[in-house]
């Protein structure tokens, strides 16, 4: 039985009051909390930075899972790292050299990943598997918060979780984009094992009960 672990994404949280929505989904049950970097450049939309990072880290003893749809990527990374970033992933799409930055996250002492946008080949995985931590498999167009869950992705899960048991490696296999209750199962099935959440977490007024309901649909 896999250890599956739930990782809201603060995009979708009141950010006014973003230490106690950190506090109170740790508290409902979060495995991680899911960090969304965009940058108007490589996606269309405009986050938050690592000063955010640094703000949460005092509030929650659970890693920070930092996503970052930014290009070029290399130079915030160790920013990130300092601000208290435990995991870092990015788009092969941002690096020039994807072998150099996943070294680079490790070399900060953080967990490195990459992440395939729905349109993004499986190739880019061939050669950096011993540097991998993590892969992040976009069931929605990154950019947005609160889009619809893309079904073809589950091939793509599949496809990387026998990659990932081919290797023999301990790699987690998470998928961000349009999970919610009704279909986390689906994702577990076909290979994930951490889910990003967002907008169905933070958009209802009990974080547990929708945790709890997740937990429940994978067993």
């Amino acid at each position: 039985m896999p250890t599956y672990r739930i990782a809201p994404s603060i995009l979708s949280a009141d950010f006014a009051r973003l230490g106690e929505e950190v506090r109170n989904v740790v508290a409902a049950g979060a495995d991680f909390i899911h960090f969304d970097v965009m940058d108007n450049h490589y996606v269309p939309n405009l986050t938050i930075g690592p000063l955010v990072c640094a703000a949460i880290r005092p509030h929650v003893q659970v890693p920070i899972d930092v996503h970052l749809m930014v290009k070029p990527v290399d130079r915030i990374i160790p920013d990130f790292a300092k601000a208290g970033a435990n995991i870092i992933t990015f788009h092969p799409e941002a690096s020039d050299h994807i072998d150099r930055t996943l070294q680079l996250i490790r070399d900060q002492g953080c967990k490195a990943g990459l992440v395939l946008n729905p349109g993004t080949p499986l190739h880019y995985l061939d050669h950096v598997m011993d540097k991998l931590d993590i892969i992040l498999i976009m069931s929605v167009n990154p950019g947005f918060g609160g889009q619809s869950f893309i079904p073809e992705a589950l091939h793509k899960i599949a496809a990387v979780r026998q990659r990932i048991d081919a290797s023999g490696r301990d790699i987690l296999l998470e998928v961000d984009g349009g999970i919610k209750v009704d279909n986390i199962a689906a994702a577990a099935r076909a290979g994930a094992d951490t889910f990003v959440s967002g907008s169905a977490i933070f958009g209802q007024p009990d974080y547990r009960a929708v945790i709890d309901a997740m937990r429940a649909e994978l067993g």
